[in-house]
């Protein structure tokens, strides 16, 4: 295979700006929220085994070297110079940094100075949902200003992002609620909800959707861990409107995120964590995916929240089993060179250039 051209990361998040030690860092490698059981750890895992072996050279040390000494080296560089390291490492030239998970974590002009890359802002609607209400008082001026903050955030922004099809279930309603249901769920939730809480009732999350899908913006969708073909009735009713739909996530079920994207033309799958989370097998992964999805509506993205470290790895792995797959199949004669560099492309950034309207 030739050389994997620069990538555009679809879907990731900003990097912490703290030093971080053996405890800190680990927790970060872990399901959110999970701790390591007595005696054990997460470098024990393919990402810990994949940051060992891909992220110590960037820090002038040697591959596979123990946690404890990366850690030391982290520290001794500071926590900017080495995230700077570690994203310039990554060969990645654009992110797409959603913006609305807890934490703090650089914004994207922020990840675009240390990154020496291009970044643009996805606007996830829960939080936008969330700040709204937090300064309205009554029903129309919450429906009044939501619609207006999404519509402004949809001048800057490259999409909209949201957890609906977790938070409210993968089986949604299929179409837009009507304004009687929505305002009687709108002013229900004003009169329980403490302050910074975030919709979760159906009927505010599916307003919300169509909020966005009105603006004509990609709309991506965290699918978890839960099988996406649910989603097929939310697919076949937002079809034609202009609205491209990204799942994200969704791993073990990627064969069936895959299958959506070739039963819907405006629906595409996301190849991040499944590939980081799988490590040395995610040749094996992406090769899954490839059996059922159309080449031009898969798209490269780190998922990375946290560790400039999931930056590299999410990429490194992306271009490892790139490699091994499409190399494979062009020595085995099924594939031209030619066919397969162009497919390259395609996942490592040409089809998020196209579907994200980016020069």
């Amino acid at each position: 295979m030739t050389e994997t051209p620069p990538l555009v990361d679809q879907h990731c998040h900003g990097v912490l700006r703290t030093e971080l030690g053996l405890g800190t860092f680990e927790a970060e490698l872990g399901p959110r929220a999970a701790r390591p059981a007595p005696g054990t750890t997460f470098f024990d895992t393919q990402a810990g085994f994949a940051i060992r072996r891909w992220c110590p050279p960037l820090l002038g040390l040697e591959p596979h070297c123990p946690p404890a000494r990366y850690l030391a080296r982290r520290r001794e560089l500071g926590a900017a110079e080495a995230g700077r390291r570690l994203l310039r490492g990554s060969g990645t030239a654009v992110y797409l940094v959603d913006t609305g998970v807890p934490g703090d974590l650089t914004p994207p002009g922020e990840m675009a100075t240390s990154a020496g890359a291009e970044a643009h802002e996805i606007v996830r609607l829960e939080p936008l949902a969330g700040r709204v209400a937090d300064a309205c008082g009554t029903v129309e001026e919450f429906l009044s200003s939501l619609a207006g903050a999404v519509y402004g955030a949809a001048r800057t922004a490259v999409a909209f992002a949201s957890a609906a099809a977790v938070r409210g279930g993968l089986a949604l309603e299929p179409g837009a609620p009507g304004p009687g249901e929505v305002r009687r769920a709108v002013s229900h939730w004003l009169a329980i909800r403490r302050p910074g809480e975030l919709p979760a009732a159906p009927v505010l999350l599916r307003h919300a959707l169509w909020t966005a899908v009105g603006t004509g913006l990609p709309l991506q969708l965290h699918l978890g861990d839960d099988d996406p073909m649910p989603l097929g009735d939310f697919a076949a009713a937002t079809s034609g409107l202009g609205t491209s739909l990204v799942l994200l996530h969704g791993y073990p079920h990627h064969r069936s995120a895959a299958r959506l994207t070739g039963l819907f033309s405006h629906v595409y799958a996301d190849l991040g964590t499944a590939l980081a989370t799988t490590g040395a097998r995610a040749a094996a992964v992406l090769a899954e995916t490839l059996e059922l999805a159309p080449f031009g509506k898969l798209l490269y993205s780190s998922g990375a929240r946290g560790l400039p470290e999931l930056h590299v790895v999410g990429a490194r792995l992306f271009h490892e089993a790139l490699g091994r797959v499409l190399g494979g199949w062009v020595g085995d004669g099924a594939w031209a060179r030619r066919d397969a560099d162009r497919v390259a492309t395609m996942l490592a950034g040409a089809n998020a250039r196209r579907v994200y309207g980016l020069a």
